[in-house]
């Protein structure tokens, strides 16, 4: 194929600013999809995001407009999966940038775009809900202009609901989006963007053609991981997937080498010939790190095998997560999971039980401290259980994130009070325009981590958009706080906090086991506490039995001794009993609402 017939470009934007259904009315007017076999958000494959109305994995697609080739990637909008853009964009040469006619600029188009600008890609932008009664395209055109640089009046309005203006969207695309350049004739190399696991074919691989052409019977060689392999199909989805007998430079595609090893086809390795082949393998992806940290426990222990071998077709799909085997004497075996932020962890543990038919319990989220130790060691703790004794610990920092909040100004108060909360320190308030405040903050990741973004949608009515990004470590005033059940330990609920919120924390955590934990044959105490020190607790009442029923009138000595004998009796079972506590305790108690 003739390169300055290709284009490839990704639709970028904020949350709900309609990428997925621009998507689908190019499929519609391109002639890509059946018009009988359309339906919304065509290219969410996955139930779960159709249910949520979210995209979670970049999809991508080949559509012909006017003799040229273009090579479509759809991208999620959510802060978690910004790594799914990153990668994305290294298959492009250039992007759409979709805004909201009605909102303007939100915190993650300002994100999404900086990282098109990273990657040094033509930038074609689009105004979409035109035909909205609150849409205002010029003033939101003289915005974009003011805060990104791009000239208004090359600015284009559409509608991707209707279809209005999709297909000069189109023409700008081929027109403006450089063809990518490549060397047919150069040693094969191509990168892989992303993979998926499938169990009768082994792994999907989506792959960008860089230089060469790649045949379908090729024997390949994948060079991170040196194992050689034969490209039993290879194809392009239109959007359906068409094996084709041969992939040149510029062009985007799929290959299946029956590979059932996942570690094999990562994202970010490159793929040459085996023989004659490129020597210097393409630049591959910064491995994303992650930000907050939870215990995923199998409910069924004999389910612990099923699980890791789950977790590792997961990461081959997602390569963000992370992941290695832990214990807890509460909940058994199970592994410790990094995660790029909380959506990113619900979407994971949802997808494990669904894809995998597994159930878990989650801990309750933390984050990666760095603890100074009195040695002079300096060790990095994303587990509570693993924070040395207060008499070891020189000092602890924490992660901060560089948080960017943009507001109507009528909520700019109620958003400095949330962030003051959270032990926020405000770096600088500017104006976008007359109406539009961004608010720039300092604060710690542990307080971000939690209900931060609901907080801030409830108290913005839904207006307030947020980026962050990490910052780096500061050193804080941190402890753990332990909750014992009979004086024993229960790990599960062990939480690094500020020493200013451990009390509040410690009282709320017993007021919400103690409503929990069913009554046993003796008295529970619940307590909170940092180190040797209780700073809380509660009790769950036993059931009694009535000793006395049988004694009508008489002396009371007789009672007395019916009680005494009772009391002993509880006495002996308090030294030897275990407090039985059932798995949806830990479930209920650690959800993340509170």
């Amino acid at each position: 194929m003739e390169l300055d017939r290709i284009r490839n470009f990704s639709i970028i934007a904020h949350i709900d600013h309609g990428k997925s259904t621009l998507s689908d009315r190019i499929l519609e007017l391109t002639k890509a999809v059946d018009a009988r076999e359309m339906r919304a958000q065509y290219l969410d494959s996955m139930d779960l995001e159709r249910e949520r109305g979210i995209t979670i994995k970049a999809q991508n697609v080949r559509v012909e407009w006017k003799g040229h080739t273009l090579h479509l990637i759809d991208t999620p909008g959510h802060v978690d999966f910004g790594y799914e853009v990153s990668r994305s964009l290294a298959a492009c040469e250039g992007v759409v940038l979709v805004v909201d006619a009605a909102q303007g600029i939100e915190a993650q188009t300002l994100a999404n775009c900086y990282l098109a600008l990273e990657h040094d890609l033509e930038i074609v932008a689009a105004l979409n809900k035109i035909d909205l009664p609150a849409a205002d395209p010029d003033r939101y055109a003289m915005e974009i202009e003011t805060v990104l640089g791009i000239p208004a009046e090359d600015i284009l309005r559409i509608s991707a609901k209707t279809g209005q203006g999709v297909d000069d969207l189109l023409d700008a695309v081929i027109e403006r989006i450089p063809a990518p350049k490549g060397d047919a004739d150069a040693p094969l190399q191509a990168l892989i963007f992303d993979s998926q696991y499938d169990q009768y074919r082994g792994v999907v691989s989506s792959i960008r053609v860089v230089n060469g052409t790649m045949h379908s019977g090729d024997r390949l060689l994948f060079m991170q991981a040196g194992t050689p392999q034969e490209a039993l199909e290879i194809g392009v989805r239109r959007p359906v997937t068409t094996p084709v007998k041969e992939l040149g430079p510029g062009e985007v595609g799929y290959l299946i080498a029956g590979i059932k090893d996942v570690g094999q086809a990562r994202s970010g390795e490159t793929v040459t010939t085996f023989s004659h082949g490129s020597k210097t393998p393409l630049e591959g992806y910064r491995d994303p790190k992650p930000m907050v940290f939870c215990g995923l426990f199998p409910i069924d222990g004999d389910d612990f095998e099923l699980l890791r071998e789950s977790l590792e077709k997961l990461k081959l799909n997602d390569a963000s997560i992370t992941y290695t085997p832990e214990s807890s004497g509460a909940l058994g075996f199970g592994f410790r999971c990094g995660f790029l932020g909380l959506l990113h962890m619900e979407i994971v543990k949802e997808r494990l039980e669904r894809e995998f038919n597994l159930a878990l319990i989650a801990t309750a989220p933390s984050v990666e401290y760095r603890v100074h130790t009195t040695k002079g060691e300096v060790l990095l703790v994303d587990n509570p259980a693993d924070l040395p004794s207060p008499q070891a610990t020189e000092f602890i920092e924490e992660p901060y994130f560089r948080v960017s909040i943009i507001t109507p100004k009528d909520y700019t108060g109620t958003l400095m009070d949330l962030c003051q909360s959270r032990r926020g320190e405000l770096q600088k308030l500017e104006y976008l325009s007359p109406e539009r405040v961004e608010l720039h903050y300092l604060i710690p990741l542990a307080e971000v981590v939690v209900d931060f973004f609901d907080q801030m949608k409830s108290r913005t009515q839904g207006y307030a958009s947020l980026d962050y990004e990490l910052s780096g470590y500061q050193r804080s005033n941190l402890v753990r706080v332990d909750l014992l059940l009979n004086g024993l330990a229960a790990d599960a609920f062990s939480t690094i906090v500020h020493r200013d919120k451990a009390f509040a924390y410690g009282s709320r955590m017993c007021e919400k086991l103690k409503e929990l934990i069913p009554r046993q044959m003796f008295d529970v105490p619940i307590q909170a506490a940092i180190g040797g020190k209780i700073i809380a607790r509660e009790t769950v009442k036993a059931k009694r039995k009535d000793v006395l029923a049988k004694c009508y009138g008489g002396d009371i000595t007789r009672k007395r001794k019916l009680l005494e004998k009772q009391k002993e009796g509880k006495k002996k079972m308090k030294s030897i009993g275990r407090v039985e506590v059932p798995g949806d305790v830990f479930i209920s108690a650690l959800k993340l609402d509170d």
